[in-house]
Order: structure tokens, then sequence, then C-alpha cells
């Protein structure tokens, strides 16, 4: 073989090797883009699990739940409480009718469900009638099986006027140093179980302060929110309200408030935190 040919012959062994390695460039590349892909998808099945399963974060965003849920609120709804239904996932995919693993909520409970009127909004209530209940309200008083429920005035409820916070003028007080505050009257009202929570009454004669005897429906519930004059629910027909509530609407138990800003931060916008948070309204245990 002469000088030539092993040059030749270099040249191509040269060649192949550096096919050689850009082909396993090309292939440590693809294995980096299908791990990466692996990643992501593991991931989204582990989060879709977690909230389908276990846990799904909400935020409120209206007041018919104070002062138990202020608007920047951000709660843990356990997925597991009372089973599962369709609505458990994501999206409500219709895979398959009725609960899973059932268990029954309890009078007091705070409940995320859909509207029963398009079956895909959120509403986040309290649990005030079981099936076979009558309830009613008299007078602005809860009513359930034609005994009065437990209800004490206390102080009055006062929270700050910020941009998650407004009230009409006939709420709004001025503190001593300057400070626009919402005042309402409040109650201690305690169901016939036991649970007891706060409600605010912001009208003496609201037009849901007395309504007719509701019969609740076999396999429904009877929602209601706590801030009594400001709160679409059950009072009201499903045409236009919340109805009763069918329990495969049942979307979770409402457990602990994680976040809760004023309005001037948001959760993705940790340089404003400090001076929006609510500090006391952290981990409020809500169950």
């Amino acid at each position: 073989m002469g000088d030539s040919d092993f040059q030749q012959q270099q040249g191509r062994t040269d060649e192949a090797q550096a096919v050689g390695t850009g082909g396993s460039v090309n292939k440590s590349f693809k294995n980096q883009i299908k791990e990466t892909v692996s990643f992501v998808l593991s991931v989204a099945l582990i989060v879709l699990g977690v909230r389908t399963i276990l846990f799904e974060p909400f935020n409120i965003p209206s007041e018919s739940m104070l002062p138990t849920l202020m608007v920047g609120d951000y709660l843990f709804v356990s997925k597991y409480a009372y089973g599962y239904s369709h609505h458990s996932i994501v999206t409500s995919p219709p895979l398959f009718d009725g609960r899973i693993l059932y268990s029954a909520p309890e009078r007091g409970d705070v409940v995320v469900f859909k509207l029963p009127r398009d079956n895909s909004t959120d509403y986040i209530k309290r649990v005030i009638g079981l099936p076979g209940d009558r309830v009613q309200m008299r007078a602005g008083a809860l009513w359930i099986n034609d005994q009065p429920v437990e209800r004490e005035r206390i102080a009055d409820f006062e929270v700050k006027i910020s941009d998650n916070t407004t009230c009409a003028s006939n709420y709004r007080v001025m503190s001593a140093t300057g400070d626009a505050f919402c005042r309402y009257r409040q109650y201690r009202e305690t169901l016939p179980n036991g649970v007891s929570y706060n409600t605010l009454d912001m009208q003496l004669d609201g037009p849901s302060d007395n309504t007719r005897v509701f019969v609740v429906p076999e396999g429904h519930f009877f929602m209601m929110g706590d801030n009594r004059d400001n709160s679409q629910d059950s009072r009201r027909p499903q045409s236009v309200g919340v109805g009763y509530v069918p329990a495969e609407n049942l979307v979770g138990r409402a457990e602990i408030i994680f976040f809760a800003t004023d309005g001037g931060a948001r959760l993705w916008e940790p340089w404003f935190w400090f001076q929006s948070i609510r500090y006391g309204r952290l981990f409020n245990d809500l169950h």
C-alpha cells in the first residue's frame, strides 16, 4: 500500500470516526429530549393525580362566604373526603356516573361543588341541609326541621378596605388612624350537630331572610353562604341560583387556607407579599 493509499484510507478512517462521533452526539441529544419530555409528562401526571385524588387548590373570588372566606384567600380542598365522581377529574369528563368510595358530607362542612345549572362552574358554600331535612329562613334566622338554629349576636365583623375588599358607604367606618373599614353585623351560629361558625347579616329584612320551607330531596344537599344577604345559594332556584346540589356534583371539602392577600399582590408576585399578605388568615383550619 502506497503512501497515497494510506493517506486515503486514513482519511476515510478519520471521516468514519467523525461521522460516528456526530451520530453519537445526535443520539445523545435525542435521548435528552426524550428524557425531558418523559420527565415533564411524569410531573404532569403526578400533579393531575394529586389534584384528582388528594388535594386541589382553589382561590376565593367573591364575598359570599364572609367572614369565613375572603376574596384573595387560597385554600386546599380534599378530593377524597366524599369519594370521587367524574367531577373530581379536571374538566369533568363523563367517564362514569355516581360516586366511588362515597362518604356523605356533614352539616357545617365547607364544600366546593359544580353548579348544577351548568355542571362546570365551581361554587363554594356551607352544607346546611341533608337529604330529607326541612330548611327555612324566618326573619333572618335559620330553621332546620322546624327548630330554630342557635344564633348569638357577637361583635361586628370589621375588615380593612383594600383592592379585594370594598363596601357601600353605609357600611364604611374610619379608625382613629384614618384607615377605612367595612363593618357588618355578625352572629355565631351553631348547627344541631354542634358545628359553629360566624355569619353576616347585612340587611335586617333582606330578600332571602324569609323563605318557604325547602325539603331536601334524597341524594341532594342544601347549601348556603355565610354572608347571608350576599350569596347565591340553595335559597334560590336552580334556574337563577344554586338549588339543591346532587351528591354527584360534590368536588371536595375545604380544609385549610394556605395563602391570603388583600389584593396588593398575587400568589405569583412574591416581591409584594410582605405588604399584602393577610398573615392572620394563613393556615386557618376550615374543617
